[in-house]
């Protein structure tokens, strides 16, 4: 039986802190991070690496409640949307079924007053032609009251 030796633990290290050098060299050889840096706030940082590293951290576990928060304004900006608009549709229909009930209860009035109207302007007439017509008018005058 051939027993495989373990990868040297020393040699992982070496390779993953050679990594991390890598990366730290890119992080800090990126331009706008030479110009952060360069800047009074960021030469403020580099001289007080705790308040730096209390920021990051700051930074890091605000991230998830902030993001919680953006998220239920959005979400509650869109149900009022939402809610106004189908509260605008309702009040637009009620009053449009509103508005229809009160047109035709005016026509149903209209109709009966121009029927009253008419029916009266009728009788009217038929009274007055009655009352002044001039068969009456000459019986009246042939009779000699003059």
């Amino acid at each position: 039986m051939v027993k495989e030796e373990p990868p040297s633990t020393s040699k992982d290290f070496q390779e993953l802190q050679r990594r991390v050098s890598l990366l730290i060299a890119s992080v800090q050889s990126n331009s706008k991070v030479v110009a952060f840096m360069k800047s009074p706030v960021g030469q403020y940082l580099d001289r007080h690496p705790f308040l730096t590293l209390t920021l990051l951290v700051f930074a890091s576990v605000s991230a998830v409640p902030v993001g919680c928060f953006l998220l239920l304004v959005v979400l509650t900006s869109l149900a009022a949307f939402l809610g106004v608009i189908l509260l605008e549709g309702l009040v637009i229909s009620v009053g449009s079924l509103s508005l229809l009930c009160v047109l035709c209860g005016l026509g149903f009035v209209s109709l009966i007053m121009s029927g009253t109207i008419i029916v009266s302007y009728m009788v009217v007439s038929s009274l007055v032609n009655y009352w002044f017509s001039p068969r009456l008018w000459t019986q009246h005058n042939s009779s000699g009251d003059c």
